[in-house]
């Protein structure tokens, strides 16, 4: 396993990271979770995401049990909150309120004192920006948080972020969580520049676009039974996007790259996040314990320029690169 620091800060995270996004407490039992933690770890990963939403806080309970036993100081452990946990008005967001209920729910539910990294899981609109930077630096000055993060914002948002962190004398960001794979670049135009100027890491989310990338979805080809595409408890709904024969006729296209440096495609879509060096960590999920050991061995894979052109001539128009496509509820949901 390589490591990265997590951005300008001195935390050191494996670069590929164990997320249980539609896993853990969902789509797979707990002895096979706990199966792939245990995998996790024995492949040296140390980096551990999840957030109280996923799975209606099953997700962090899993994790929780899985790691016990383990020594503290040798994880990092990352969640995030935003995203409703509850049926009341003030169970979503990123008010004062809800941040401080929620980190210690996940603290709670993860069995720990502490989070290595607090997340805000979206942008809300209805909080003072302000309001949530103090809420998160009073975290950090108490303990129970010792980074805090951002996922799926925009760069302005990031930049309001950090002057007003700046001005106030708070803990900055050092992270931001977003979606990113060869096939969606979103963050490209304006989030990268923005980071690599402000010391902000990318911990990337889906790098092998929900499983499109690893070959396994043929054009013309019935969906794959027990997949991310015939998943009913929202795993199908973000996949949809890239079902059309053009695009997956591309990704095939893609094999013989992936033969010639002895990878698997997978293993090629996870390495190519990693060579974009405002990237920290590209996080994995895993349904099985081999996925967890064909995943690791992106680690350390260094792509030539001639490499990552040919990726890019093989996808062409179908990647998509839209800044416009990051988006925050415009009402807490």
């Amino acid at each position: 396993m390589e490591f990265r620091n997590l951005g300008r800060s001195g935390l050191k995270i494996s670069e590929i990271a164990y997320g249980n996004w539609l896993t853990h407490g969902s789509q797979v039992e707990e002895d096979a979770a706990r199966a792939c933690v245990r995998a996790a770890l024995d492949e040296g990963i140390t980096t551990f995401d999840t957030a109280d939403v996923y799975a209606g806080t099953r997700a962090e309970e899993v994790l929780g049990r899985a790691l016990e036993g383990q020594r503290r100081e040798g994880l990092e452990i990352f969640t995030k909150v935003y995203w409703p946990t509850g049926p009341g008005k003030n169970d979503s967001g990123l008010s004062r309120k809800h941040i401080f209920e929620s980190i210690h729910g996940s603290l709670r539910r993860l069995g720990t004192d502490y989070v290595d990294l607090y997340q805000a899981h979206r942008f809300d609109y209805e909080t003072p920006l302000e309001e949530t930077m103090r809420a998160f630096d009073d975290l950090v000055r108490q303990g129970k948080v010792l980074y805090v993060g951002v996922s799926e914002w925009r760069a302005e948002q990031i930049e309001r972020a950090l002057k007003i962190a700046d001005e106030m004398g708070f803990d900055r960001i050092v992270s931001s969580q977003p979606q990113y794979s060869m096939l969606w670049r979103v963050i490209e135009e304006e989030v990268v520049p923005l980071c690599e100027r402000e010391g902000v890491g990318q911990i990337v989310w889906s790098p092998i676009a929900q499983g499109v990338l690893t070959g396994k979805y043929k054009p013309g080809q019935p969906l794959p039974e027990g997949s991310r595409a015939t998943d009913d408890k929202g795993g199908a709904d973000m996949i949809k996007r890239y079902l059309n024969d053009d695009l997956l006729t591309r990704v095939q296209n893609l094999k013989p790259i992936a033969d010639e440096l002895g990878l698997s495609m997978a293993q090629l879509a996870i390495a190519w996040t990693l060579q974009n060096p405002n990237v920290s960590a590209a996080i994995v999920g895993a349904s099985r314990p081999e996925q967890v050991a064909d995943n690791v061995k992106a680690a350390g894979v260094k792509l030539d320029a001639d490499v990552l052109k040919r990726i890019d001539d093989v996808l062409g128009e179908v990647v998509i690169r839209d800044p416009a496509k990051t988006v925050s509820p415009a009402k807490r949901p």
